[in-house]
């Protein structure tokens, strides 16, 4: 039993530090719109403290901060960082069609069937006010979050909750 307890710590430890490294590698990052222009003051937060570097272009950024995960970021994302082409020597693998199969081809009638662009629904369950989303750009992992659910909308407010909010990066941020 006991070896069991220290082998799950040994993991948690470890998975920890994995986490930590992973967000030690992020330089820099684009912040998507948030409740109250909260993301403005976080902006500004990040940068005085030289935390990250803030862009206004997300294709140049390593990590997104968010409110919100699911579909809607998820095609932001593809949007943003689509998924490469195949390479080359890949599409040549493919087997030409015979003559006998092109033949077939030409021979059935073409019917397109209109469709509809997906329905992408936004749901309250993505919705945590107060709960920020660090994300990977590339590999869309959640680096790190915190719940810091501002009281109201004021500028003084929102900008104590970004300090809070930096300060909890920092010292994530720092080697234990």
């Amino acid at each position: 039993m006991p070896r069991t307890v220290l082998l799950c710590a040994i993991l948690a430890a470890a998975t920890l530090l994995a986490a930590a490294a992973e967000l030690s590698q992020v330089r820099s990052v684009y912040l998507l719109p948030m409740g109250g222009g909260l993301d403005q003051h976080l902006a500004n937060r990040l940068t005085n403290a030289a935390v990250f570097q803030v862009v206004t272009d997300p294709k140049k950024a390593d990590a997104v901060f968010t409110e919100h995960l699911g579909p809607v970021l998820e095609g932001r994302l593809d949007e943003w960082f689509p998924e490469p082409p195949p390479p080359a020597a890949e599409a040549s693998k493919k087997a030409e069609p015979t003559k006998e199969e092109k033949k077939k081809e030409a021979a059935q009638p073409v019917v397109e069937v209109p469709t509809a662009p997906p329905v992408v629904r936004s749901t309250a369950f993505g919705r945590g006010k107060g709960t920020l989303f660090l994300v990977d750009a590339k590999t869309r992992v959640v680096l790190w979050s915190i719940y810091e659910k501002p009281k109201d909308t004021q500028p003084a407010t929102l900008d104590r909750t970004a300090r809070r909010i930096v300060e909890r990066l920092q010292r994530d941020l720092k080697p234990k």
